[in-house]
């Protein structure tokens, strides 16, 4: 099997729940760290998913239906590991009034009543978001969403400090995701957007994305000490709503 497919399949077993083999558990640092560099191109094909799932279930559901189906859809695919995330992070920012205790709550797998209404929130936002989307748009946005988040979290990996002194799960992404990596990912999450949205809002979403992504980036470093996985999920999270409430009302009004 060859570096490239490695790689490939790293990022398609570590970001969704359809496996493709079982031969490649045993990956390098440097192997997921460069499994990154497909992100966008997995997300790519989420959307993909999400995109030919809305044009069939639009010819028997209405549009409300289809919406929530299609969310159950993606949290299916991708298990909800980065809606897990952002619920951790949430409990960690509420209960927490220092670095170290917010993280110690992250790392409880119960979530608190305060993840789960953040939880609730997300949910309810992105599906007010594909409610409110032109008609016709749906799939430019669908196709789209997906790549903007998988992206989003390249972008926040990128020279960070690693949260947990004793290491965690999503440190070797951190430790050795490089700029060459970080290029890759752009090139195919800006190709995409183009493809979907065209030239001058792919340039729009990554410029502006790349900011508020460096800026929640060093917010992370301020509340937490640093990034997690989880603070990775919540950044797909975040990125995807702020995508499909902002973009289209930016676009296509």
């Amino acid at each position: 099997m060859t570096a490239v497919l490695r790689t490939f399949l790293f990022a398609w077993q570590f970001l969704t729940a359809i496996p493709l083999s079982r031969s490649t558990h045993d990956a390098k640092p440097e192997e997921l760290a460069a499994s990154m560099s497909w992100y966008p191109t997995v997300g790519c094909l989420l959307g993909a998913v999400l995109a030919a799932g809305d044009m069939a279930l639009a010819q028997v559901f209405s549009s409300q239906v289809t919406n929530i189906v299609l969310i159950v859809l993606l949290v299916a695919i991708t298990r909800g590991l980065h809606l897990d995330g952002l619920a951790d992070m949430v409990d960690g920012l509420a209960g927490g009034r220092t670095a170290h205790a917010r993280l110690a709550i992250m790392k409880d797998a119960h979530i608190g009543a305060i993840g789960a209404t953040g939880l609730f929130l997300a949910l309810v936002l992105r599906y007010a978001g594909l409610n409110a989307l032109p008609t016709g748009e749906h799939i430019a946005v669908l196709m789209s969403m997906p790549v903007v988040g998988r992206w989003a979290m390249v972008v926040g990996a990128f020279q960070v400090t690693y949260a947990r002194s004793e290491g965690g799960l999503a440190q070797p992404f951190l430790a050795h995701v490089s700029w060459l990596h970080v290029c890759a990912a752009t090139i195919t999450a800006g190709l995409a957007l183009t493809l979907s949205l065209g030239p001058w809002a792919a340039v729009c979403c990554l410029l502006i994305g790349a900011i508020l992504i460096r800026l929640l980036t060093a917010w992370f470093h301020r509340m937490f000490g640093g990034v997690t996985g989880d603070l990775l999920g919540a950044t797909n999270e975040i990125s995807e709503i702020l995508f499909i409430v902002i973009v289209p009302v930016a676009l296509f009004r």
